[in-house]
């Protein structure tokens, strides 16, 4: 498929069938993390895998899953990404979405949908995953099969590209 295809077909899920996510499927996801870029390749993420009903329901305690048989806790780690010199600006919020993305299209193009979620008590996962005090749950991505899935309205609502691109200076 081509790729602008891949990205204009893709839209948030939020209405999941109860079928699991084969496993060779969520390798190719996860395949898809490990190779996204990131600054400096310093790779500052971890990728908290839920699956199980156990995990699920924690998971239910600090988010809304749309009942999706699979998620992602997508953490940073501030300690191990880098930082811009001029003014030490960290890279690892824009190292994970860059992360999530990878693994959001990758869903797409095995037939899975995803919704980014950004939503949720992070205190909450921290506590119920024992997530350690150097990472932080940056935003969730929560895939399975789709079941009676429709983009809402606002997928089709993108600006013309003379609305946000600037030539040279302002």
């Amino acid at each position: 498929m081509d790729f602008l295809d891949l990205v204009n077909k893709r839209f948030s899920v939020r209405k999941y069938g109860s079928r699991k996510v084969e496993q060779e499927k969520l390798q190719k996801i996860l395949e898809a993390a490990r190779l996204a870029p990131t600054a400096c390749n310093y790779q500052p993420f971890k990728l908290i895998v839920i699956e199980s009903e156990e995990g699920l329901e924690k998971l239910k305690k600090g988010a809304k899953t749309f009942d999706a048989p699979l998620a992602i806790i997508v953490c940073s780690n501030h300690s191990e990404c880098w930082k811009r010199p001029s003014d030490g600006k960290e890279s690892a919020d824009i190292d994970v979405s860059i992360v999530t993305d990878h693994m959001m299209l990758q869903a797409a193009e095995l037939g899975l949908g995803s919704v980014w979620v950004c939503n949720f008590s992070a205190d909450v996962l921290m506590r119920e995953f024992n997530i350690p005090n150097n990472l932080e749950p940056v935003n969730l991505l929560i895939l399975g099969y789709p079941e009676d899935a429709e983009p809402n309205p606002r997928h089709y609502q993108r600006k013309k590209i003379d609305e946000f691109v600037i030539k040279e200076k302002f």
